[in-house]
């Protein structure tokens, strides 16, 4: 039985739209793998602030290591794609996720980041990168201590200086998914972002979904103020906004975005509209639980669920007309799928361990 299906309305997408524009080799810079047994995603605990949206859970319980290789194989026949992954956990699975990702870096010989918890020690940090080969860091809003409510988390709560340092030694790779409502206009999301790059230069920081800019108005002035920040990257992950990548590619060019896909959330049929100030998922009916426990979710007809394909494809689809807007080249466009990344893997592959990374 197929992880899932393919559709004839995702065959055409793909073939008509995506195959040629996409290149032979891609890395999917930001993805998570998890076992259902061993962690605490998507299993309610009542104890825990409400710091995220849920609806990403309804998508997969898990996502092995052979299901991220199988999804790739599905949405991407005729291409090679390879992972930078990471755990999906909580503070309570931790050890256990990062524990089965390390276990995947050596069955694969695919890059990874360690997860980790602002508890923890400078020290342990870089034991637990170098030990499970890692090449740095990804961590998340939801760990900054209980008592700070959600929208005054800031990023130094979850990825305290004392760890940065130490990244910023190793020339270590940081992913950043950005807290605050206000996501990447916030005013001290871009003054702690450009604090990292002052005071930590050596660390390969990425922000993640253009700083969860799923909105016209989610974008403000933060392209121009961290213009500063000339080796500041982006990835548009689970972003479908051809006006926010646009803006993005107008501000920093082609050398500076990079694809990743959120896998398994990506795995989600629906399309993205904008409805004031907030995005909407379109999905097809039944088939995500019941829609009134996210203010995200809605469905639509049947009819219209028929029509409906992956967030992947919807994903790209919306890049490849940003692309077009700016003009982009198909040697950018490979940039963005695959030389980007694989520049910024090797540069901390090579500080960490004294040599680039070993691609197939």
């Amino acid at each position: 039985m197929s992880l899932f299906e393919i559709k004839d309305v995702d065959r055409r997408i793909y073939e008509e739209e995506l195959k040629d524009f996409l290149p032979d080799k891609m890395i999917d810079i930001h993805c998570h793998v998890w076992l259902y047994h061993l962690s605490s995603v998507g299993k309610p605990n009542p104890k825990d602030p409400v710091r995220t949206v849920m609806w990403p859970y309804l998508i997969a319980k898990d996502n092995s290591i052979e299901d991220l290789q199988e999804s790739y194989r599905l949405f991407f026949p005729g291409k090679r794609v390879t992972p930078l992954f990471f755990a999906s956990t909580k503070r309570d699975t931790a050890d256990a996720c990062n524990t089965y990702c390390r276990e995947c870096v050596e069955k694969t010989g695919y890059p990874a980041l360690y997860y980790s918890m602002p508890e923890q020690s400078a020290e342990e940090v870089e034991r637990k990168i170098t030990e499970g080969h890692f090449y740095g860091l990804k961590s998340y809003l939801d760990l900054a201590p209980e008592y700070i409510p959600q929208n005054e988390i800031r990023i130094f709560d979850f990825f305290p200086k004392h760890q940065l340092k130490k990244l910023n030694e190793m020339g270590a790779l940081m992913m950043l998914h950005i807290p605050r409502s206000g996501r990447l206009k916030d005013p001290v999301n871009i003054a702690q972002i450009l604090e990292i790059k002052r005071e930590f230069p050596r660390i390969r920081l990425m922000i993640a979904h253009i700083g969860r800019a799923y909105c016209k108005d989610d974008v403000g002035d933060a392209f121009e103020r961290l213009a500063e920040a000339e080796d500041l990257m982006f990835e548009f992950t689970a972003n479908t906004n051809e006006h926010v990548m646009t803006k993005l590619l107008e501000a920093v060019g082609p050398k500076r975005v990079m694809f990743g896909s959120d896998l398994p959330v990506l795995r989600m049929r629906m399309h993205r509209i904008e409805e004031n100030g907030t995005y909407i998922n379109l999905v097809p009916p039944g088939l995500y639980g019941d829609p009134s426990l996210d203010p995200h979710l809605r469905e639509v007809s049947p009819a219209e669920g028929e029509k409906l394909t992956y967030f992947m494809y919807e994903e790209i689809l919306a890049f490849k007309k940003a692309a077009q807007n700016v003009g982009l080249s198909a040697d950018d466009v490979a940039r963005v799928f695959y030389g980007n990344a694989k520049e910024l893997i090797d540069g901390a592959s090579t500080d960490i361990y004294g040599e680039k990374h070993k691609w197939e």
